[in-house]
């Protein structure tokens, strides 16, 4: 669905800055950032980016298929190398299970190159790379939810899972593209340099002119993500939050909890319709407290909810990490952390898109559908995905680092 957003004027005089917005089609742009809210456009405008880049095009995914809307990436990313340009992708190779390597014989012959990230061995299964990354020329990046798959294919109303994508160009790239630099060198798993990368360059706040970028990976220590959004959240008065798995820290919890408490807003958007049932069981357990707290909580109920966005008063979060201990502890992952007005309000716009194709869950109906079996689920639910896949990527990441 198109948004309407009025034209203005971009130009800097005597320190004051004006913002120019355009709409093209659901996507909305301004200045150097451009949302989208509709896969399909998204997708497009990659596409469109590769086929214009000159000097490297960056790719970097947790699943990509081989039909469909993959070939069409194949075949723009082999266009590019053919006319000399830089082609590198890098694919977890959990996530993309299913392809062959083999798939990228027409890019290697042409001269770009493909890595899997991780290479499948069972004592290191659990650590995946869960980033979504696209980079042409150093100079343009989209970050966001999506992988390329043809289930991602529509407008995440009538086709498609719902899913959202930012372009970008300006002062966050360049840590972008080191962090791919980063992803790349890491993507064998050689067990010294696995050790070094992911102290000094996979997993740590980069700040900016524009925004911080902020970058998890698997380990001991503290997670940049939760650390920063737990202070935002702690000062805010309005909350607005798009999670398609929702299994919040005890730290997330009581914040959501104590903004509401003291009278400020927060809504939440999570998966009506989900690919992981037990993401979603996990997450019921949860609904109860919040809603007594006066927390809103909402369903999206089109398509399968797969987006990632969080608006805390004005500041906006997006990339590719999920409110839950994998993304936050377990998974290399990356999300903007973007303090502007302006964005949060366009965010906010397609928050409110979101929100009218969504149910309202209800406090005494969803007591009096929560019978003792259901809520045992709930709870197993729970254990699994918060206590014992953690545990079991620790272990292994723990041995990793043992060896020498």
């Amino acid at each position: 669905m198109s948004a309407f957003v009025p034209h203005l004027s971009l130009r800097r005089s005597g320190g004051i800055r004006a913002w120019k917005m355009s709409t093209i089609g659901s996507a909305i742009q301004t200045g150097v950032f451009q949302w989208f809210d509709r896969v399909d456009d998204a997708f497009d405008a990659m596409l469109a980016s590769i086929d214009k880049a000159s000097i490297s095009v960056c790719l970097e995914m947790y699943i990509f298929e081989e039909t469909g809307v993959g070939e069409r990436f194949r075949a723009a990313l082999t266009r590019a190398a053919e006319r000399k340009v830089k082609v590198r992708v890098m694919i977890d190779a959990l996530g993309s299970l299913t392809m062959s390597g083999s798939f990228w014989e027409p890019l290697t012959r042409a001269g770009g190159e493909f890595r899997w990230f991780n290479p499948l061995q069972l004592q290191r299964l659990t650590i995946r790379n869960h980033r979504k990354l696209l980079i042409c020329d150093s100079q343009i990046a989209f970050v966001g939810g999506f992988n390329i798959s043809q289930d991602y294919e529509g407008d995440g109303i009538n086709r498609g899972w719902y899913d959202l994508g930012l372009k970008l160009s300006g002062t966050l790239v360049p840590p972008l593209a080191e962090s791919f630099d980063g992803s790349w060198d890491l993507a064998d798993f050689k067990h010294q340099r696995f050790i070094r990368l992911r102290k000094n360059r996979l997993s740590h706040l980069v700040p900016t002119t524009e925004g911080q970028l902020l970058l998890m990976a698997p380990g001991r220590g503290r997670s940049e993500l939760k650390q920063t959004l737990v202070q935002d959240l702690r000062a805010a008065q309005a909350i607005k939050i798009i999670s398609a798995y929702f299994i919040p820290t005890r730290p997330i919890r009581r914040a959501l909890n104590e903004v509401a408490r003291r009278g400020g807003s927060v809504q939440l958007i999570l998966a009506g319709k989900s690919d992981i049932p037990l993401s979603q069981m996990a997450s019921h357990r949860f609904y109860q407290g919040f809603l007594r707290s006066g927390i809103e909580i909402h369903e999206y109920e089109p398509q399968i909810l797969h987006a990632k966005l969080l608006i805390i008063d004005d500041i906006v979060y997006v990339g590719s990490a999920n409110l839950d201990r994998r993304s936050l502890f377990i998974n290399y992952e990356l999300m903007l952390r973007l303090p502007n007005a302006t964005l949060a309000k366009e965010a906010s716009e397609i928050f409110s898109r979101a929100l009218a194709r969504s149910r309202r869950v209800e406090l005494n109906a969803w007591r009096r559908s929560r019978g003792f079996w259901v809520r045992l689920k709930e709870e197993w639910a729970f254990w699994l995905l918060a206590r014992v896949d953690p545990y079991v990527a620790h272990r292994q990441l723990r041995r990793l680092q043992t060896l020498r």
